[in-house]
């Protein structure tokens, strides 16, 4: 196959150093819990009325989880730790079980929520409800949870590898005219970087406009400390997202997982795909490195700007609170149907929008289910929808790394095969590397992709995005290549699993503690 023939050389991914300001956040981030933790812990000794209300603290704790909304799965651990540690199991829970926004970054969110432009639907939404009810009902869903749009008229093309979807970017990045927005959790210097900042750079010379959010820790050991001021100098207006600042505040969750590119308004990408070499194949980490991406043209695009407009001015000191002039409500050709949508953390989001999108397309599945997936680290819920799935009769398989790129995370996602094997669901590990797509379809008729993997990270934590689609040619082409990835794959059968005592063991804990990782 094509993805196989290497015609450049296979260059070892070379070492990359945290910055020092970095360092020195999570310097101080230790610095603080050490602190906190060893001032209650002496005055807990020494004052006994002090211990009084540590234990009333703890019970309070336990209350608290045990009655939150939150999952079963998600609470387990939570009680774990603040039962089974004394006093800092509750200070733990305080610092790093939700991450709060403060009362400046709430009033600033709304301000920019409002910013949105008011997109009339009802022509599509009528015709979704006259063509599929089914169909109708999951978008209705969708557009409350996440405030999206249903559309049409938007051109969509698939793409199979990153090195197809980085030679489309390219072309399209140089006929922008007017603006080109950029959000990833990665960007890292290389081919792929220096290609874009070529033109780049290029393009602020003809007065386009350029806007860049890049994930502060994902580009921990990626790039320069201060890299957004760099490109703020070449007159790319950079920020990224949530900078560390060394608080002990839950930091590490709530980060930017979003792969957004928008050109004029007109022309959008999201996938898998990071900015980075591994994701063309130009370095190798773990083999060959499969993902996914898509290319939208037409109406949809004003979600994926909109998006990342919010994005980027939640992280800016001078926010702007008028969107209108960066939508352009070009029609593409398609009359198949999308929502274009954005998940988060409360308050941003008040429910889980992929998680609930997904299960609905595990619920409706009347033929097949084909899903791919770096990592599969799910609740309960979504263990039994997939479950139920293949008991009903549908074609449940799952596609997964078999070079994984994080050895407990890999431990964690087989510990889910033997349950859903006996269910009827059929695993398969794709053989040449690592697999970082993440494509669910659904019947030939139901996608979506995007950003979103099957663990906590991104159903619990992260901003993410993705795209539903129902009834366009896309899905079939995302179908296809799915069929001969899973050629490519090893079909993972009950008996391939073997595990001594300490195994068991030792996969148990580390799944009890997945929601936490």
């Amino acid at each position: 196959m094509a993805k196989k023939e290497k015609t450049h050389r296979i260059i070892k991914k070379k070492i990359k150093y945290i910055p020092l300001r970095y360092i020195l956040a999570m310097l101080i981030i230790l610095f603080e819990i050490i602190a906190i933790m060893l001032i209650v812990i002496g005055l807990t000794i020494n004052l006994p009325y002090f211990y009084i209300a540590a234990v009333i603290t703890q019970a309070f704790c336990v209350l608290l989880i045990a009655n939150s909304s939150d999952n079963p799965d998600y609470k387990v651990p939570w009680l774990l730790v603040v039962l089974i540690i004394p006093v800092i199991g509750f200070m733990l829970y305080f610092m790093f079980y939700s991450r709060k926004f403060s009362k400046k970054q709430i009033r600033k969110l709304e301000k920019l929520k409002n910013a949105a432009v008011n997109v009339n639907d009802e022509i599509a939404l009528n015709e979704l409800k006259k063509t599929n009810e089914v169909a109708y009902a999951s978008s209705i869903i969708l557009k409350k949870l996440a405030d999206s749009h249903l559309y049409q008229n938007t051109n969509f093309k698939y793409f199979s590898t990153g090195e197809a979807y980085y030679n489309n970017l390219l072309e399209d990045l140089k006929k922008a005219e007017k603006f080109i927005f950029m959000e990833y959790f990665i960007i890292e210097e290389g081919l792929f970087w220096n290609s874009i900042l070529e033109i780049l750079k290029e393009k602020v010379k003809n007065q386009v406009e350029i806007k860049i959010v890049y994930d502060d820790i994902g580009c921990m050991k990626t790039l320069p400390g201060n890299y957004y001021k760099t490109l703020t100098k070449l007159g790319i207006k950079t920020v990224p997202f949530s900078k560390l600042r060394g608080q002990a505040n839950n930091e590490f969750n709530n980060r930017s997982h979003r792969k957004i590119t928008v050109i004029d308004g007109i022309i959008g990408y999201t996938g898998g795909i990071n900015i980075a070499d591994e994701y063309i194949n130009k370095i190798e980490k773990f083999g060959y490195w499969k993902d996914v991406g898509i290319r939208m043209e037409g109406e949809a695009v004003v979600e994926l700007t909109r998006l990342f407009l919010m994005d980027f001015y939640i992280n800016d000191k001078k926010p702007q609170y008028e969107f209108a002039p960066y939508y352009n409500l070009k029609k593409g050709e398609s009359k198949s149907f999308c929502v274009p949508f954005g998940d988060g953390p409360n308050p941003v989001y008040k429910k889980r929008v992929a998680k609930t999108l997904i299960l609905n397309m595990l619920n409706q599945a009347k033929k097949l289910v084909y899903i791919t997936t770096p990592y599969l680290i799910i609740d309960n819920e979504i263990v039994q929808a997939l479950e139920n799935a293949s008991l009903r009769g549908v074609d449940v398989r799952i596609i997964t790394p078999h070079i994984p790129d994080k050895k407990i995370v890999f431990m964690i996602t087989r510990s889910y095969y033997a349950s859903l094997i006996d269910a009827g669901v059929k695993i398969y590990e794709y053989r040449p590397g690592f697999i970082h797509a993440k494509t669910y379809i659904v019947d030939d008729e139901y996608a979506m992709i995007g950003t979103i993997n099957l663990d906590y990270r991104s159903l619990v934590h992260h901003f993410e995005n993705g795209v539903w689609i129902f009834n366009d040619e896309a899905i079939l082409e995302m179908k296809s290549d799915f069929l001969k990835t899973q050629e490519e794959s090893i079909w993972f059968k009950k008996d391939m699993i073997k595990n001594n005592a300490l195994q068991k063991l030792l996969k148990a804990i580390v799944k009890i503690f997945s929601p936490l990782l």
